[in-house]
């Protein structure tokens, strides 16, 4: 099948209930965008991954890396995903960016990693559940049709983190949660063709963030085709003062 662009994967969700099928790049085809990254410059790189509990991809890069000799290659597990994992990245970029070794890089990506919050809330929980993506989301199963439920990826897997009665409700929970914490270093929108709602949360994000300051962009289909159409969240990074104490690093 030709590939799609994210549009177009939702509009074939839209029409189609079968649950899209995922699969994590092979370590080959890792070991070859390493090489590719080398032969345009790059002397070394960091790697960083979606959570080793939601995907194989972790796993897979460690493989391919292990196929690269002639580079220094890092891979870290993120222990998010979508922005989640985004947020990581742009923090290891940013040093990047300022000249930092490869070493260096990967303290600011591992720094980033307790930092890093996904909260979401979804219309249903029928793909991660056909997924087996679930965790203890399990427990928001009981009344689906009258509640939207709020998620959030802790500790590298999606965990049920409350039950709201309406759309309109969760949206505010989701906020509320944000802005009633210390002011966060980044922070994002990302949304599964639920573009309606995204002005909305941005305006409510204003006592944090200016319009500007927040990054808004669309859940990819590999996420989205687990998350459903309709899911939205907001990803933030909390300061480095506010993060819960480190976890060993992957």
């Amino acid at each position: 099948m030709a590939a799609v662009t994210g549009d177009q994967f939702w509009e074939l969700q839209r029409s189609n209930s079968d649950l899209a099928q995922t699969a994590a790049p092979s370590p080959g085809e890792f070991a070859e965008a390493f090489r590719t990254l080398h032969a345009s410059g790059a002397d070394a790189i960091c790697c960083i991954t979606i959570s080793s509990e939601l995907s194989a991809t972790y796993q897979a890069a460690l493989a391919g890396a292990a196929l690269t000799e002639t580079i220094p290659v890092e891979v870290v597990d993120s222990r998010s995903a979508t922005m989640g994992e985004g947020l990581v990245v742009l923090e290891a970029s940013a040093a990047a960016r300022r000249g930092a070794d490869l070493a260096s890089v990967v303290a600011a990506a591992r720094s980033a990693i307790g930092r890093s919050k996904v909260l979401g809330t979804l219309d249903t929980l029928e793909n991660l559940r056909r997924g087996g993506r679930i965790g203890s989301a399990q427990a928001l199963l009981g009344s689906l049709l009258s509640i939207k439920p709020v998620i959030e990826v802790r500790d590298g897997v999606v965990e049920g983190e409350s039950k709201q009665r309406t759309r309109s409700r969760s949206l505010t929970y989701l906020v509320d949660r944000v802005i009633s914490g210390p002011k966060p270093d980044r922070v994002a929108v990302v949304h599964a063709a639920a573009s309606t709602d995204v002005a909305l949360l941005v305006d409510r994000l204003a006592p944090i963030a200016t319009a500007d300051q927040v990054i808004v962009t669309a859940i990819g289909p590999v996420v989205g085709a687990h998350t459903g159409l309709g899911t939205i969240g907001i990803c933030w990074l909390e300061p480095v003062s506010a993060a819960d104490p480190p976890r060993p690093a992957r």
